[in-house]
């Protein structure tokens, strides 16, 4: 439960509650007891027109009645034809009298703001759907109760109030009704019709949480029949009339119920319906891709069985770059040593080393004949200088197998 000042899903204490729960019962309060000062300074209307006015001919409810028994020539439908003699027994009876009508008329007419604080109270626990579905509550019980509660005053009181002062077990008895004792049969069959009129809605909630269905009622229907007759031979005069009287409306509320109830299912159903019309129409899944190889993978898409993603090339991102062969190694490796040769096999290896030599031994030559020239130093200078040269190329001959190796 949370209040306006708090967030919807925030637990409350049962403290918590009592404090969200204060303000509403102190404006019902208030309400309240405007009512009863109300209807306390009105005694006039209150007894004298409302509690006393079942048992005068001039009710309503007994002039028609009347007129109906003239027109049919059934006697029995002349009711509270006399005016009954009120006593008092107990010396504050009058004013005790006096307050609880005066609260009994301050509790019926304020109970419709009672039911809306309430469910001002409840509505913040509610989801947004349950707010919409309940958010006619107050006006529907409100017109129950009160539909309930002037059937019971006009239809149900004049009959039981004829019935009940009119009936007698013995002749040696005389009649003394207090006051206090007609007060309770007017208030009580009234309030009473009122709670039976609230049977539609009750019906309609139970259908709502699947308590209740519209087959079941109708069901039982016969059972209710008989259920509905006893209460109204109880509650009515032994007269047929009466009975039907009081038979018919509440038998209406009962049809009126399984309606209510199936309504309910045909609205339930529909939904379903919706429901799973809407979630056939959800596009199809994409199919998995077969295997799990990773180049299979859409780029951008899940590895198949690792539930990673694959990579995802750059958009500017030119071709891939060629494999390393095995001739490649073997000619960067060439390449680093000073070769030139593209052959890498025995043949051009040695083709390229005889080349070399020959080129050393060459320039060696030219040396030493320069020397000569220059110097004219004696033939044994430039046997030297062709020693130095075989022995340079000796060098490089050595040098490049070991590179080579």
């Amino acid at each position: 439960m949370a209040t306006h000042d708090q967030e919807p899903t925030q637990e409350m204490t049962f403290f918590e509650h009592l404090d969200a729960l204060r303000p509403h019962l102190v404006r019902g309060g208030i309400v309240m007891l405007v009512f009863l000062i109300a209807a306390f300074l009105a005694k006039g209307f209150v007894i004298d027109t409302v509690l006393f006015g079942p048992q005068s001919a001039d009710f309503p409810t007994n002039r028609l009645l009347a007129r109906l028994a003239g027109l049919t020539g059934i006697d029995a439908l002349r009711i509270n034809q006399l005016d009954l003699n009120m006593i008092n027994t107990s010396m504050a009876g009058q004013f005790n009298l006096h307050l609880r009508i005066s609260l009994i008329t301050a509790i019926v007419l304020a109970t419709p703001y009672i039911l809306w604080e309430l469910w001002q109270f409840i509505k913040p626990a509610l989801t947004p759907r349950e707010r919409r579905g309940s958010s006619r509550f107050v006006a529907y019980v409100s017109l129950c109760f009160f539909t309930g509660l002037l059937f019971g005053y006009y239809v149900i009181v004049p009959l039981s109030v004829n019935f009940l002062s009119g009936y007698t077990a013995s002749s040696q008895i005389t009649n003394l009704i207090d006051v206090n004792s007609y007060l309770s049969t007017v208030v009580n069959v009234s309030i009473a019709a009122a709670i039976v009129f609230e049977l539609p809605l009750l019906i309609y909630f139970l259908a709502r949480m699947g308590i209740v269905k519209a087959a079941f009622l109708r069901r039982y229907r016969r059972h209710a029949i008989v259920a509905l007759a006893i209460f109204s031979a109880i509650i009515t005069p032994p007269d047929v009339f009466s009975q039907i009287m009081v038979l018919l409306p509440l038998y209406a509320l009962y049809e009126y119920s399984i309606s209510l109830a199936a309504g309910v299912e045909r609205k339930a159903a529909l939904h379903r319906e919706a429901e799973e019309a809407a979630f056939r129409a959800l596009p199809n899944r994409q199919p998995d891709p077969p295997g799990d190889d990773p180049d299979s993978t859409p780029p951008g898409g899940s590895r198949p069985g690792t539930g990673q993603a694959a990579p995802t090339p750059p958009d500017n991102a030119g071709p891939p770059a060629p494999q390393d062969t095995e001739a490649d190694d073997t000619q960067r490796r060439t390449t680093a040593t000073g070769s030139t040769a593209e052959d890498t096999g025995p043949v051009g290896q040695h083709t390229t080393a005889s080349s070399a030599e020959a080129g050393a031994a060459g320039n060696s030559a030219n040396r030493a004949a320069d020397d000569a020239v220059s110097a004219g130093n004696a033939p044994a200078e430039s046997d030297t200088s062709e020693s130095n040269a075989a022995d340079d190329d000796y060098d490089y001959r050595k040098d490049y197998g070991r590179n080579e190796n």
